[in-house]
């Protein structure tokens, strides 16, 4: 059974038929999904569809591009949902650099971002943690984090395989999503195959990141299987022993999950 670690089944795109497609993951071997909230709708949007499914579990959080969304009241409010029983990380929070360069806003980032890994502190949860265009930044304040106590996962892994290593250092998983199909992913390919299996988490990012060969196309978790037939490729072994560890990986890592 696959442990799906990241979708965005509250998107828009499944709008039309959103419920015929979870309803047959269980069908398409799919155990587990984490629904991430990327807004402050999203993430209430994520809770909503984990009590409405058995297997769908939420992480609740504000991606980085989305601050707007932020004040002290949300914060408050993203606590109260934190503490949900259906809620197992805090996610996704972090640092994107690539459409704001301004310093004031990068800025803005860096607070939000430390406000909501404070969260997760307190509130005890794992992260999952988005960051493009911001390698340094996003490493120095996880490696405080790690310091912490804190567990996470870095959600479609994109830069170096020696940084990735010193996440894994720091206990940290790499997720590890459609991407690392394309014929192009040399980094991520390079990362798959110097990292333990054991710190991998295998997600889709739906709907985006399908991977080959039916990239371009709306993602979902039932094209997992071609990620893992990928990681198995990279590493020598079995899509069984890959399919396996990462699930045991993901529960070890979101252990609310039931």
């Amino acid at each position: 059974m696959i442990f799906e670690t990241h979708a965005h089944y509250d998107d828009e795109s499944f709008d039309e038929d959103r419920d015929v497609l979870l309803a047959r993951l269980p069908q398409e071997n799919i155990e587990t999904v984490i629904n991430v909230g990327a807004t402050f709708a999203g993430a209430k949007a994520s809770l909503e569809l984990a009590h409405q499914y058995p297997y769908i579990y939420a992480a609740v959080g504000v991606h980085p591009s989305e601050i707007a969304d932020l004040s002290e009241g949300t914060l408050e409010e993203l606590q109260q949902m934190a503490r949900d029983r259906k809620t197992v990380a805090i996610g996704e929070i972090g640092l994107d650099y690539y459409w704001d360069k301004e310093a004031d806003v990068q800025e803005a980032q860096r607070m939000w971002f430390r406000r909501q890994l404070e969260l997760a502190r307190q509130v005890q949860l794992p992260v999952i943690i988005h960051s493009r265009d911001a390698a340094e930044d996003t490493f120095s304040m996880m490696k405080e984090a790690a310091g912490w106590g804190m567990e996470g996962v870095i959600h479609c892994y994109s830069y170096s395989a020696e940084m990735a290593r010193e996440y894994v250092k720091l206990g940290y998983y790499i997720g590890v999503g459609g991407v690392v199909t394309f014929k192009n992913a040399r980094k991520l390919k390079e990362t798959v195959d110097q990292i333990p299996l054991e710190q991998i988490l295998l997600e889709t990012d739906s709907p985006y990141m399908t991977p080959e060969p039916f990239r371009g196309m709306r993602n979902d978790s039932t094209y997992i299987p071609y990620v893992i037939e990928t990681i198995a490729k990279i590493k020598g072994i079995t899509q069984d022993e890959v399919m396996v560890t990462t699930r045991e990986n993901a529960r070890r890592l979101f252990s609310r999950v039931k």
